[in-house]
């Protein structure tokens, strides 16, 4: 993909997130990593926008350091040093995507364990794994999810989000919709069993 059609695919992506309720208020982030003349580099969302109202001109592109590539008077996602980390594990996958999504997010605060359901790959694990929480954007945090992360797609952030891994934007974003569905139905079924008792 060359880069205006990269930087139009974060921006779709964004809205589409923001439509379907995962990235409430000034939330969430999404990147995703590409190649100009063996040169890698990211598009990623701006810090301190929502991403209901994103436009092209505010996607920010940097080299896999951190530092920008195109002058803009836009920051990246305070997020950024964490997708970096996990793309130096992972160079199997290109899109990341942050979501704060209700539900699964308070699985997260409440530190209730999510379960993996059938629908978005094998199941080798019962439970979507935990990164303990650290402050948003620090070294600490983008240390541990991005070693949770290296045999995992999918992780949740203690009293945080979720953070979901896909070869293209709609793999890691069909992921995360799947996560907050099964959050959903745990939910629902943790509160039928109850009125039973």
């Amino acid at each position: 993909m060359e880069k205006n059609e990269i930087i139009k695919k974060i921006v779709t992506t964004s809205h589409y997130l923001y439509d379907k309720g995962l990235v409430p208020g000034k939330s969430g982030n999404n990147i995703l990593k590409f190649k100009k003349d063996k040169f890698e580099m990211v598009a990623v969302t701006p810090s301190g926008l929502s991403l209901k109202s994103l436009i092209e001109k505010e996607i920010v592109i940097v080299d896999m350091e951190g530092n920008l590539v195109y002058d803009t008077n836009m920051k990246p996602t305070s997020e950024l040093l964490m997708h970096l980390n996990i793309y130096k594990k992972r160079n199997d996958i290109n899109s990341i995507v942050h979501t704060h999504s209700p539900i699964a997010t308070g699985f997260a605060f409440a530190e209730e364990k999510l379960k993996r359901l059938e629908g978005f790959g094998p199941i080798e694990e019962k439970y979507i794994p935990f990164v303990d929480y650290y402050q948003p954007g620090s070294t600490e945090l983008a240390d541990a999810v991005s070693k949770e992360l290296k045999k995992q797609d999918i992780v949740v952030l203690k009293k945080h989000g979720v953070v979901a891994l896909g070869k293209n934007l709609d793999e890691a974003t069909l992921l995360s919709e799947f996560i907050e569905e099964s959050a959903k139905i745990q939910f629902i079924k943790t509160t039928l069993m109850a009125n039973r008792l």
